[in-house]
């Protein structure tokens, strides 16, 4: 692909960073439609638990990858970065500026750094390896992976139950390690000019204030709750599920199966967000070609349109 000096906005943070925020303020300046770069939007339905844009937002400014998938089917990076390339394609021609916003860091990296072929997933290895999860513990599962692909199993954690599960279900599909797949010799040039802006906090506690308060705003009228209480009444759907998975959603269904009460839920699901931005702090942190701002700063949307200005001209 031959780049080109038409530029894209990505607005890359932590969960409670303000992306959306910002990205909707941008579009109010410059003519521009969203790519949505995040893996919990994708599904239909999951709309409080994943603070999706609100439908008055969504019909202020076009938006995209939101609402694509039911919670039954499952998304991949390598989709994700087929579908965004062609949408951003479509919205150069339309002569708009794509802004990229979202914190799924891996798909961040699957559009600048390509993808290594790997085979889709395969329901009955999954419900099998669920099943074995369920008798022996993801630690257990994660020995395993350890034994088989040590690479692999030393970046994850004991109980990271999506990606041991992926990293085993590859092993038994192609008969080799998932490590292998990532050489990170990979590389891809993008057909355009890809501007990364991170809202990042200058102050960590600061942001956990933030991811508290609007996990309590889920909470109120148990309307984080009552979503996820309409998911589980659907036979398709149980726990193991990548949507059933998300931050908040994992939480909830164990609260509705009586695991833990309320208050421990809050606790759970204000300490897994939590975790979840520290992961995400980490992946920017390993781009060192991204603009940061201090997403606290109270002109952080002003900063962040006068770096574009620049940019842009």
């Amino acid at each position: 692909m031959r780049e080109t000096s038409q530029p894209v906005i990505a607005i890359m943070g932590p969960t409670a960073s303000g992306k959306t925020a910002a990205a909707l303020e941008i579009a109010r300046h410059i003519p521009s439609e969203i790519v949505s770069v995040d893996s919990a939007l994708v599904y239909r339905g999951m709309d409080i638990g994943t603070a999706k844009p609100t439908k008055e937002e969504q019909a202020a400014v076009p938006h995209h990858l939101i609402d694509i998938i039911d919670p039954a089917e499952a998304y991949s990076a390598a989709r994700f970065r087929k579908e965004a390339l062609q949408l951003i394609s479509e919205i150069q021609q339309r002569g708009k500026l794509p802004l990229l916003a979202g914190g799924t860091m891996l798909y961040f990296k699957a559009l600048t750094g390509g993808l290594d072929e790997l085979p889709p997933a395969n329901p009955a290895i999954r419900a099998r390896l669920d099943e074995e999860a369920a008798r022996t513990g993801w630690p257990a599962m994660h020995k395993r992976l350890a034994e088989l692909d040590p690479i692999t199993a030393r970046r994850l954690k004991p109980n990271d139950s999506q990606r041991i599960q992926r990293a085993l279900e590859i092993i038994e599909l192609t008969g080799k390690p998932l490590s292998t797949f990532h050489s990170g010799e990979k590389q891809t040039r993008l057909p355009f000019r890809l501007i990364p802006i991170a809202l990042e906090p200058s102050d960590r506690s600061k942001l956990h204030e933030r991811i508290a308060h609007r996990f309590d705003q889920m909470l109120e009228n148990d309307r984080l709750i009552e979503e996820v209480a309409h998911l589980r009444s659907r036979d398709d759907l149980h726990p193991g599920m990548p949507s059933m998975r998300c931050v908040g959603y994992r939480q909830t269904w164990q609260y509705l199966d009586g695991e833990f009460d309320r208050k421990t839920l809050r606790d759970k699901g204000i300490a897994a967000t939590r975790q979840l931005a520290k992961r995400q702090l980490t992946w920017l942190r390993s781009m060192p070609d991204r603009i940061t701002i201090d997403c606290l700063a109270p002109d952080a949307t002003r900063q962040v349109m006068a770096c574009i200005d620049n940019l842009t001209r």
